[in-house]
């Protein structure tokens, strides 16, 4: 049986020595294998190709059938780690609290236990919308359910 550790070690193998960096491995029963992929600057599709073939050439296909699907984790996904934030500073992010509160935040600052971020308003002016950053606040990662990126259209 394939499992997400095994799959995790050969990806590190692969992206050994590259500013990629491993997000999230899944082996769902079905024998999908899912390896989500960041990097510090940006993801390839070459560099997904890559990682796919290092994982694949360890792999025996006579001994157990699998799909392998090797992408960047996209702007679908929530950023979960610091080194994903750190792109983000200055940027806007959609951030989901535990309660159920949601924010759309300025990411000032980040860490490990931490992020400090502008909270934004959108105003209103003769039928403009005009967003601006608001009051600082800090959140600590542990009251935070999600966070993702805003994608802006324009």
């Amino acid at each position: 049986m394939i499992t997400e550790e095994q799959i995790y070690k050969l990806t590190e193998e692969a992206i050994e020595g590259t500013d990629l960096f491993v997000v999230d491995v899944l082996v769902k029963n079905n024998d999908v294998i899912m390896v989500f992929l960041d990097a510090d600057t940006a993801v390839s599709i070459d560099k997904c190709v890559e990682v796919s073939r290092h994982i694949e050439s360890h792999l025996d296909r006579d001994e157990e059938d699998f799909d392998l699907r090797v992408s960047s984790s996209g702007l679908d996904h929530p950023l979960t780690m610091t080194r994903q934030l750190i792109k983000y500073l200055e940027k806007n992010l959609d951030i989901e609290l535990n309660d159920g509160h949601k924010h759309k935040c300025k990411l000032l600052e980040v860490n490990n236990l931490e992020l400090k971020v502008a909270l934004i308003v959108t105003k209103k002016l003769n039928k403009i919308k005009k967003e601006e950053a608001t009051e600082t606040i800090v959140f600590s990662r542990d009251q935070i359910k999600t966070i993702r990126p805003v994608i802006n259209f324009g």
